[in-house]
């Protein structure tokens, strides 16, 4: 009996350690990568690891830039595809959620109802197969970077490390691969085709964009045009 209290002592103690060093470890990360850019999300690793099985040369284009070097067409246009309501809730659009929520009781592909905010959270911290588990780890990493970044900078690692075509990872990159010049040049209409790749990157092409692709990207600017210009202050 005395045994058998050690080992569930044990057992506690060690369940103890394990949520304090996820709690701690989180806050930290979250923390750092206020300042210093991520060096690499998990679906990059996964994406090589994929190659790799495969058997493909492996692939993986990044190029980490400032938000200011970032056409603000760019921004707007993802905001107007992906979060209309970016500037405005604190991680989570319930309107969006529950608009996503009704669209799926009626058609069988689904839409999803993330914010750009749970977007990031998701490809900095997390992987993507969706489960009630990792939804509610995005939850939580979600407020954890609303908390300690704020708009600004969620939307500079938003678009430097979004998932842009295959191997492709980030605005700058992105904009090289398709159009042959930096982020900051983008015109409205090339950043609304960016943009409009953005649900399957590596089936959608910004440089030889289908009908859907330039369906999508007239609707985005029909958005962009709409919505207020987005800002973050000084």
């Amino acid at each position: 009996m005395a045994k058998k209290r050690r080992i569930l002592r044990t057992i506690r103690k060690l369940v103890l350690w394990a949520i304090l060093l996820f709690f701690g470890s989180s806050v930290f990360f979250a923390i750092l990568y206020r300042f210093v850019p991520p060096p690499f999300t998990p679906l990059m690793l996964i994406r090589l690891a994929e190659q790799a099985v495969d058997g493909k040369p492996l692939r993986l284009k990044k190029d980490w830039v400032s938000l200011e070097k970032i056409s603000p067409k760019l921004i707007q246009a993802v905001v107007a595809a992906e979060d209309n309501a970016f500037l405005d809730h604190y991680g989570f659009d319930l309107e969006a959620i529950k608009k996503a929520q009704e669209y799926n009781k009626k058609h069988k592909r689904k839409k999803g109802g993330s914010t750009i905010s749970q977007q990031t959270a998701k490809n900095v911290f997390l992987w993507p197969r969706r489960s009630w588990f990792r939804k509610g780890l995005e939850v939580y990493f979600t407020g954890l970077i609303e908390l300690f970044w704020g708009k600004k900078r969620i939307m500079e690692v938003y678009l430097n490390v979004i998932e842009m075509g295959n191997g492709i990872y980030g605005a700058e990159m992105a904009s090289y691969a398709n159009f042959k010049k930096p982020a900051a040049r983008l015109t409205a209409s090339e950043a609304a085709l960016l943009a409009g790749i953005l649900p399957n990157p590596r089936k959608f092409s910004a440089s030889r964009p289908s009908s859907y692709t330039k369906r999508r990207q007239q609707r985005i600017l029909l958005i962009m045009n709409q919505l207020e210009p987005v800002s973050f202050g000084k």
